[in-house]
């Protein structure tokens, strides 16, 4: 019995992963690469038989879980896919969106090979191909445990990322009468302190846990201090005049949105809030789908709606249908837009920011992770100018980053979290930039699990146990190899290290009963650092070492 990682290892989004045993092969999620992780693996086939694959367990509806479900059918896919009932209904609007903006990107890309003389370019699938994606959902209810295999047991608990977001359960054996090794995958997993959804399930017992590290090497503000954060900014900006642009995910964070401008209406009445626009169609139908599962909700939004107030509607919004609708407030001087896609990587908000960016009076709220090489990513890091739709565009807008809005539990919630389980848990670090899933493997280290950061491509025995000390994370050599790194991400990591330490310099030392804590993790990141200095100027050679006993 195997685990093995084909995707999100090193990266954030595509996430994949095959349970491989003697009597079945098993998917959990399938999901497109975004961003920089989209340009390296453009073009790559399935490193397996979809039609080998006898069932996927689908985490939740985001497309870097489920986008490539479509071309796993299309290529010979004929197993079911399990979910809960809320992602059933949510993928369809996601995959759907997914196949008309490939169509858009192929036919754009197609007129431009034809004025050079180069074939056209073809969707990896089309609309049909989702029809037939469709016909193999298996909706599953949250908490119960069901038989999928013989040998295959799984229960979807909640994650608390979105609606319908599961962290899986699976008992895994080959042979009958074998006791089952456990395994967890925790999919995407919400705050604890969660607004929409109700906070992510405590599980107590694993052999096996794959965890998500998306923020595990940094802490977000608390609410009070986002909201507060939140009201400053929103109040300068409506004051200045002009668009705020949000791009946001039309699942969860455009909702999450709407209820926080609800909240901030109500809490200054006199504000003179311009019209807040959600322009996206399956936005529409999105949010209808969560006043349809209210019992999901958290017990903080189920109050409003049992009182008849809607938490997504706050005082002048409007959904936006067509396209006519949505070119028509570029001649609004000042509204509030929200838009996806949430990393400005396609979709209505390009047309928005296209217009608005060069303007002095735009400002920008990006209120959900950007991962690297998406358009949003370059605004964050300070763009003077981007290419949008084929136009170079002068980037003159203000720019705020709200990380406390994120759907995505912290390095401090993902501790937490993984503190239910066991000593004897094994933990596989996945969905993460190198440096976040390497900080959280080695705070698993420190806690006194054995945590490891696979790269692509790696096996996992399952029926291995965790070495005695395991307290030194094992991160995949091959991770050195990765050929996707840049000068610019060097320079990234030393700033975020000299960043790190000023903020250390404040908090720790002014504060005695961290210091034991504390010291023992900066001797670590101190030995690391002397040893990649000494890399980087040649006095050290690398060779391959094993944790320490």
């Amino acid at each position: 019995m195997k685990l093995r990682i084909l995707g999100a290892a090193g990266e954030v989004t595509g996430s994949n992963y095959m349970i491989e045993t003697k009597n079945y092969k098993v998917l959990v999620d399938c999901g497109t690469h975004q961003g920089r992780d989209e340009e390296k693996h453009a073009g790559e086939d399935f490193t397996y038989d979809p039609s080998d694959i006898d069932a996927l367990l689908l985490t939740h509806a985001h497309i870097d879980h489920s986008g490539r479900i479509p071309l796993l059918v299309k290529e010979g896919f004929k197993g079911k896919v399990y979910c809960t009932n809320a992602t059933s209904e949510l993928v369809e609007i996601l995959l759907r969106d997914s196949a008309h903006l490939m169509r858009e990107d192929a036919e754009w890309r197609t007129r431009k090979n034809a004025r050079r003389g180069l074939p056209p370019v073809e969707p990896i699938y089309g609309e049909k191909d989702v029809e037939d994606m469709l016909t193999h959902r298996q909706p599953l209810p949250y908490d119960e445990v069901v038989d999928i295999l013989p040998g295959l047991s799984v229960r979807f608990r909640e994650a608390g990322h979105i609606l319908g977001s599961s962290i899986i359960e699976a008992w895994i054996s080959e042979e009958e009468g074998q006791k089952p090794v456990k395994v967890v995958f925790s999919g995407d997993l919400g705050q604890l302190d969660g607004v929409i959804e109700k906070p992510p399930t405590v599980i107590d017992e694993a052999d096996f846990v794959l965890i998500e590290s998306t923020y595990g090497d940094r802490m977000h503000k608390s609410l009070a201090d986002t909201r507060a954060e939140f009201q400053s900014a929103m109040e300068e900006a409506i004051r200045s005049g002009g668009k705020v642009l949000v791009p946001t995910f039309v699942v969860d964070r455009a909702q999450r949105m709407l209820y926080e401008f609800k909240l901030l209406q109500k809490k200054l009445p006199g504000l003179r809030m311009p019209p807040i626009y959600l322009d996206s169609p399956m936005g529409v139908r999105t949010t209808e789908i969560y006043s349809k599962y209210k019992h999901l909700l958290s017990r903080e939004l189920k109050e409003l709606l049992a009182a008849g107030e809607d938490p997504f509607e706050p005082d002048g919004f409007r959904f936006v249908r067509t396209a006519e609708e949505s070119r028509a407030i570029n001649d609004v001087n000042e509204a509030i837009v929200l838009a996806g896609s949430g990393m400005c990587s396609g979709g209505r908000i390009m047309h928005h920011l296209k217009h608005s960016l060069y303007r002095r009076d735009t400002q920008v709220f990006f209120v959900g992770y950007q991962a690297h090489g998406t358009l949003g990513r370059r605004l964050v890091d300070g763009a003077k100018t981007v290419r949008i739709m084929g136009e170079e565009v002068a980037v003159n807008a203000a720019f705020r980053t709200l990380n406390g809005f994120s759907a995505h539990a912290d390095q401090d919630d993902l501790l937490k979290w993984a503190g239910h389980f066991p000593r004897k848990a094994q933990f596989v670090v996945v969905h993460g930039e190198p440096k976040s899933s390497e900080a959280l493997a080695q705070c698993l280290a420190y806690e006194g699990y054995f945590a490891r950061v696979p790269a692509f491509g790696d096996e996992i025995d399952l029926s291995s146990r965790a070495p005695e000390d395991a307290r030194c994370p094992v991160i995949s050599h091959r991770m050195r190899d990765r050929v996707d790194i840049y000068p610019q991400d060097v320079e990234d990591a030393l700033n975020d290290i000299a960043s790190c330490m000023e903020d250390m310099k404040e908090g720790v030392i002014s504060n005695a009963k961290r210091y034991k804590e504390t010291m023992p993790l900066l001797i670590s990141a101190r030995v690391l650092l002397e040893a990649a200095a000494a890399l980087s100027d040649g006095r050290l050679a690398y060779k391959e070492r094993t944790p320490a006993k």
